[in-house]
């Protein structure tokens, strides 16, 4: 394992470039920031809030989920970890970037008449939408009842397609795209649900639960590997679980942060594996057993 860079602010949503850069945001800092081959960093945008998940769409731009932010817990040991609603907290929503310029306009703040409350992952299908989770947000005696959205990122459709789930966080497609996987982060499961067209749920199916781990755990982010492993950010026991796409099996590979939350491949065999160590703020990178599997328009 190799530590790419360091000094960041409760990094995730990682985005692996072809000229080896990495694409991520700074939850606690409020940017879109771009790591170099040499570990350096620039910030591409200062979006506010909590920019979460991140991935391109077919237009070149970065779509990013903005949860809202977070307060902020700093352990003795300078560790950071995120709580509850903050003060300041208008809502989550869905931004668009211009990674050329910076500039960066809100495509979704609502669905249905009812507000975005915490948007978290994103992956987009090969026809160009989206479907992205809304993890909600959390308040001293109370959290939002959530789940799983679609939408067109010219801004013209956004519909709910699952709910509820509890605190709905990583979400991907299996290879062949009939396949939608959701992690929840406090039951640390991972369900799969089929799909029968680019943004519908197959209704007539049940949703199954991949395999469980006995430890006590919770999920953050995924991504499928070419064999369409589910490799999901472990929070508690800190690593990678690495659900078989049948679900009869998983693996765990462990990393060195209690709240390791993403996982992207990149590398030009996609067999590299970059990690976001949330607490400690660093990018981590490390060869994978598996080929990652390509993201629909990767540039």
């Amino acid at each position: 394992m190799e530590i790419v860079t360091t000094g960041l602010a409760f990094p995730e949503g990682p985005i692996v470039m072809d000229d080896g850069s990495v694409i991520l945001v700074e939850i606690q800092r409020g940017t879109l920031t771009r790591v170099g081959t040499d570990g350096k960093q620039e910030v591409i945008a200062h979006l506010g809030g909590g920019p979460n998940g991140a991935a391109l769409g077919p237009d070149g731009y970065c779509y990013v989920c903005n949860n809202g932010g977070f307060k902020w817990h700093v352990a003795s040991d300078g560790r950071v970890f995120p709580g509850e609603q903050p003060e300041d907290y208008l809502g989550g929503s869905i931004q668009r970037v211009d990674l050329r310029t910076g500039a960066f306009e809100t495509i979704y703040e609502a669905c249905d008449g009812e507000r975005l409350k915490g948007p978290n992952d994103i992956v987009f299908d090969r026809t160009g939408g989206f479907w992205f989770t809304d993890h909600g947000k959390t308040r001293p005696r109370d959290r939002d009842r959530t789940g799983v959205l679609y939408a067109r990122p010219d801004g013209t459709l956004i519909s709910e397609a699952i709910f509820p789930l509890e605190g709905p966080n990583g979400i991907g497609l299996s290879p062949d795209e009939k396949t939608l996987y959701v992690a929840e982060t406090p039951t640390g499961r991972v369900w799969a649900y089929p799909l029968s067209a680019p943004g519908e749920v197959d209704k007539t199916q049940p949703r199954a639960m991949l395999a469980q781990r006995a430890d006590y755990h919770m999920f953050d982010s995924l991504a499928v590997d070419a064999e369409g492993n589910v490799c999901v950010a472990t929070l508690i026991t800190g690593g990678i679980s690495i659900h078989a796409p049948d679900g009869s099996s998983v693996e765990f590979v462990p990393m060195p942060d209690v709240l390791t939350t993403n996982i992207a491949f990149g590398g030009p065999d996609t067999k590299t594996a970059f990690v976001t160590l949330s607490t400690t703020g660093q990018l981590l990178k490390t060869e994978w057993p598996t080929q990652g599997l390509r993201l629909n328009f990767a540039q």
